[in-house]
Parts: structure tokens; sequence; C-alpha cells
């Protein structure tokens, strides 16, 4: 079994993650800058912020994977990109990190253009997709004795629209994933599922992939 830590392991994707893992019977530990009232039992729980790498360094010793879950978007936009950064910087290359970005980096067909760059992408999403994406570049330029992972989740991953775990997903690779009628979607415990599959499991390691149904 792996120790495992979650940051913004309070989130909707955060909390599916810490879920999966501790159902699973790894050493769990959700870090959020603040600790919630409900928890998931099992789990360890800590305040602790990307915006403070070092004491988020010394709070993790020993674990085996970290994966991040921050999104960059109100107050956190433009902030995640660095402290990720630092982070990966910091902490020990035996500790393999995972990062949870945003369906626009995905491929809308094999070779094709990103999700981000079709007339059909919002605005408004732009700039959080945007450092997502940077993230993803800033972990293809790391050194190859650093191992990583990130998923691009299906289009229609949020709390908006949670789902149910059916225990299964498709991985499309570098493809957003969907279904006959082209819609893009994945539930947050599966979400979970394949994050955790990808840590038991490693299928990409220093690679990005997309899930849905």
């Amino acid at each position: 079994m792996a120790r495992i830590a979650v940051i913004g392991g309070t989130g909707y994707a955060g909390s599916h993650i810490v879920t999966e893992a501790v159902r699973r019977g790894h050493t769990v530990v959700s870090v959020a800058r603040t600790v919630p009232n409900e928890r998931v039992e099992g789990a360890t729980y800590i305040e602790g912020t990307l915006l403070d790498v070092p004491s988020l360094v010394a709070e993790l010793q020993g674990v085996d994977v970290v994966v991040s879950t921050v999104p960059g978007r109100d107050d956190m936009l433009g902030k995640v990109r660095p402290a990720v950064a630092e982070l990966v910087a910091g902490l020990p290359e035996t500790v393999r990190i995972g990062v949870v970005g945003g369906a626009g980096g995905s491929l809308v067909a094999e070779g094709g253009p990103r999700l981000i760059d079709t007339d059909g992408f919002a605005e408004e999403y732009k700039p959080e997709a945007r450092e997502a994406i940077e993230i993803l570049e800033d972990l293809e330029q790391t050194p190859a004795s650093r191992d990583w992972f990130y998923v691009h989740p299906a289009g229609g991953f949020g709390a908006w629209a949670p789902g149910e775990r059916t225990g299964s997903y498709r991985d499309g690779g570098d493809v957003l994933v969907t279904d006959a009628e082209g819609e893009s979607f994945i539930s947050g415990p599966d979400l979970g599922v394949a994050v955790l599959d990808e840590i038991e499991s490693p299928k990409h390691p220093r690679g990005r992939f997309t899930v849905g149904y």
C-alpha cells in the first residue's frame, strides 16, 4: 500500500480521490486550507496550502505519491502553476507527482486541435484552462528521473454533474473521451477510480491521459 497525499483533498476531485484511496486501503493524507467537518473515515486531514510550499513539503515527508487537484480559478488563478513547479522541485525524486488538470488541453481528435482552441470553448474558462495546460508543459520539461502523471477529466466533469461510482471508464490517451452522442462525461467517484488505477498500476509514466465514459 502507498502513502498518498491529495492537495485540495476537500474539493470535488480531491475528495473523491481521497475516498477511493481509503477504500483501497492506502494511507491517505488530505491537504486543504481548512479541515472540513465531514471527513472520510480513515484519512488524515491537515491544513496546508500550495501557496506555502516549504511548509507543505515538510508536512509531506515520507509520502510516495502527491496528487494536486487545485484548479487555477478565482483567487488561485495564476498562482497554481508556479506553486506546482515549486512543489515538484521541492519533493524528493522518489515521490511520484499526479496532477488533475482540465479538459481544455485534450485533443478533440487524434492529431487534431485542443478543446480550448475550438470555437465552442467558453472564453470565461480559458484562463483556468491555459494555466492547467502550462502546468502540463512544465511537467514535460522536468528531468527524466522525475515521474509524474497528468489527468484530463471529461468535459462534463464537475460538482454540477456528480454521477455515481461504476468502477469503469475509458482512457482516451491524448483525445477527449466522448460517447456515441458526442457527450463527454465522467463522475467524481470514477475520476477517483481512474487516478487510483494509475497510482496502483502505472500506465502513463511521465505522461498525460484523458478519462471519460
